[in-house]
């Protein structure tokens, strides 16, 4: 039987208790009250938070806005043991003020031995954000239990092109999409910690992140770039985190214009901001000026060089008084969150956490081809009672698979591989494993197999997070030249051939995708994956997902991407936006997943053709399934604006909702669109502005025009 794969432990995790953000802390820093969102607190717990930073000295102000001083070893530790404990800011114990104890994510806590739950976009692909919420909940509780305070996993980038590097730690390329399952994870997360958006913004490009310059207009940084930050500001985030690049000519990290007239300013946020790591800082009085709180992981511009900029008048101490209460405010604030009874180490990877992460991997997984093999029934699901030799085939069938080893990297105490899953779920059947990328030798046992399992993709080395030696953006969308023949060359030998795809995001599948029957994307799925994997195969758990990126059929049909730039330059439209505008269709389009049922959407509606643009569009649609088994839909609304003075996308995501029906079942579903959601950013008034005249709700299963049926109404 082939094995899980379990990591080697150097050390046994032993639970670390600690008191978080004052909890039980009477009187001192964190005595004061705050409200329960993001904003500053009532008047007087204002009044009490100004007159406590004002008992505090030059020195005492600086040492809450730094972290770690500069040593060799905490240089060591940063680059070479990244996060494996908390990463602490500075603290005043004796003034009742704790460190910002920083654990990374997205995909699960980044310390010890944790549970390592799919990717974001595998997460994104389930669209579903109370699942989602439930994700950031767990993440919540391992980050609490095992000695941080900050969960820094908020990651609400967008997906401008599949190459990125770091698209699995994102949602997708949509903003709604995006800010919902932004929403869910940071308030899941602060049930029990505070929580951290990043990366503020524009950060699209990984191989030239620490000095790619993004210039942008008004219109496409708040119409695409930005609403997703902001509907996590205006959800109460603790935190936001800056990027390495530059917009419009200044680094974010000291870029006055987004830390401070757009985020604190603009959209009133209350929290701290803290920079990115090692090389978010360049300048720290011009990071300070800019709105930076808190520089992290280690004290490089701020400490002492602070101090030194205060007293020479450089930085005002205002600014950084400004900044100290921030970090105090947030403290306060966590001070009373939290439910002590579940911080136990039992909980870390525990049954309950771990059960949630091979039911989102399942979730996440996208069916985008299931045609028969020579049966009267698509190949999948398969029949386990009928399987009695199964060919495992691919270079990472046994690989310990779960996404790029940089920030993100989760540790989990184990990993279930797809050969693993197949085996445990198939005791009865012959399990026949290639472990390669040639079937050469193996032509007999391959035809003569019930099924062909061909798991084929990426991992740690193709993309991710750039550590120098792996990782870094794609230079590709096809997948490597050694897949792209296994999989025709087991189709070649045996028709009942299922593509299991391993990805951070879109690819290119021209080759071969009309040559196997079924194709199903995975993403990263996490610890669990190969059960998940098991479990969809098999039938006993629904493939849910639906596309969060459009994936195209040629590299061609896409903006340009280029991974060495140092300037670039984005506009408003990328992903089905491109697509629909310049009238390409994709290979699976933006919000497309099969399953292994059917459904039907009928008596399409609106509450009133006719709304104000204070009000609100409510779509109403009867959601039948009309097969003979459970599964889930994801409802979705599109809106044509009118025709404008500017141009806009064909058609945008406005609204969705996921439905369960067991086979038979109907529900009605209603989906509430904000009017003020459908108004372009408009230049000379810097804000957004609804037009009014005659609008289209497109309302269907994915973005595809096929897909979705038209009712029109009107803004007046």
């Amino acid at each position: 039987m082939a094995p899980t794969t379990r990591w080697p432990m150097s050390r046994r995790t032993w639970f670390r208790w600690v008191t978080l953000a004052g909890l039980g802390t009477a009187g001192g820093a964190l005595g004061g009250g705050c409200s329960s969102g993001g904003g500053a607190g009532s008047s007087t717990a204002e009044a009490d938070l100004d007159a406590f930073v004002a008992t505090l000295s030059l020195d005492e102000k600086v040492k809450l806005v730094s972290a770690a001083p500069v040593t060799i070893a905490a240089l060591l530790n940063t680059l070479l043991v990244y996060n494996q404990e908390p990463i602490e800011s500075g603290s005043l114990p004796e003034r009742g003020v704790p460190s910002v104890a920083f654990t990374d994510g997205p995909r699960g806590i980044v310390m010890y031995e944790s549970t390592c739950f799919p990717v974001a976009m595998a997460r994104g692909a389930t669209f579903d954000p109370e699942l989602e919420a439930r994700v950031g909940d767990a993440i919540g509780v391992e980050a609490r239990t095992q000695g941080a305070n900050l969960f820094a996993g908020v990651c609400v980038n967008l997906l401008r092109h599949p190459a990125w590097g770091r698209a699995q730690e994102c949602f997708g390329e949509d903003p709604v999409l995006t800010a919902a399952m932004g929403v869910a994870l940071l308030e899941g997360a602060q049930r029990h910690v505070m929580a951290c958006v990043k990366h503020f913004a524009c950060n699209n490009i990984e191989d030239s992140r620490f000095f790619v310059n993004v210039t942008i207009g008004e219109r496409a940084l708040h119409e695409v770039y930005l609403p997703h930050f902001k509907a996590c500001v205006e959800a109460g985030a603790a935190s936001v985190m800056s990027a390495y690049n530059k917009v419009n000519g200044e680094f974010c990290g000291q870029n006055r214009t987004l830390l401070t007239g757009i985020l604190k300013e603009g959209w009133g946020f209350a929290g701290f901001v803290m920079s990115d790591f090692v090389f978010g800082v360049r300048d720290g009085v011009a990071a300070m000026n800019a709105g930076l709180d808190l520089e992290m992981p280690l004290a490089i511009h701020y400490g002492p060089r602070l101090v030194d900029a205060v007293r020479s008048g450089a930085v005002a101490e205002a600014q950084l008084d400004d900044a100290v209460k921030r970090l105090v405010r947030q403290h306060r604030r966590f001070a009373a969150v939290g439910e002590p009874e579940r911080y136990q180490q039992s909980a870390v990877a525990g049954p309950d956490h771990t059960a949630l992460a091979r039911q989102v991997a399942s979730e996440g997984m996208v069916l985008l081809r299931n045609e028969s093999a020579g049966g009267a029934s698509p190949l999948l699901p398969l029949d386990a009672a009928a399987l009695r030799r199964v060919a495992v085939v691919g270079r990472l069938i046994s690989a310990p698979n779960i996404g790029d080893e940089g920030s993100s990297r989760v540790r989990p105490p184990y990993i279930v591989t797809p050969l693993a899953g197949l085996t445990e779920a198939l005791p009865g059947a012959e399990i026949l494993a290639i472990e390669g990328a040639s079937l050469a030798g193996h032509e007999e046992a391959i035809a003569a197999a019930d099924v062909v399992v061909a798991v084929v993709g990426y991992s740690h080395e193709d993309e991710g997070e750039n550590v120098f030696v792996k990782g870094g953006d794609r230079q590709s969308l096809r997948l490597r030249a050694e897949d792209e023949a296994l999989l025709l060359d087991a189709a070649r030998l045996n028709p009942r051939t299922v593509a299991v795809v391993v990805t951070g995001s879109a690819i290119v599948s021209e080759v071969w995708r009309e040559a196997v029957p079924s194709i199903l994307v995975v993403w990263y799925p996490g610890m669990e994956g190969g059960h998940a994997l098991a479990d969809v195969l098999l039938g006993r758990a629904y493939p849910g997902g639906k596309l969060p990126c459009s994936f195209p059929r040629s590299e061609d049909d896409l903006p340009s991407f280029d991974s060495a730039a140092s300037e670039v330059e984005y506009g408003l439209f990328h992903g089905y936006r491109w697509l629909d505008r310049n009238g390409v269709a994709p290979a699976f389009a933006f919000g497309f997943g099969l399953g292994y049922t059917a459904f039907g959407v009928s008596d399409v509606s609106l509450a009133d053709a006719s709304v104000g643009r204070s009000g609100e569009l409510v779509v109403r649609a009867t959601v039948t399934n009309t097969g003979a088994r459970a599964g889930s839909e994801v409802l979705q609304v599109y809106v044509e604006p009118p025709a404008a003075t500017v141009e806009r996308a064909p058609r945008e995501l406005r609204g969705f909702q996921k439905v369960r029906l067991a086979a038979g079942e109907s529900t009605t579903v209603s989906i509430r669109v904000p009017v003020a959601s459908l108004g372009y950013w408009d230049e000379g008034s810097h804000g957004f502005v609804v037009e009014r005249g005659d609008y289209v709700a497109r309302v269907g299963t994915s973005s595809r025009g096929a897909d979705l049926a038209a009712v029109p109404f009107q803004v007046r």
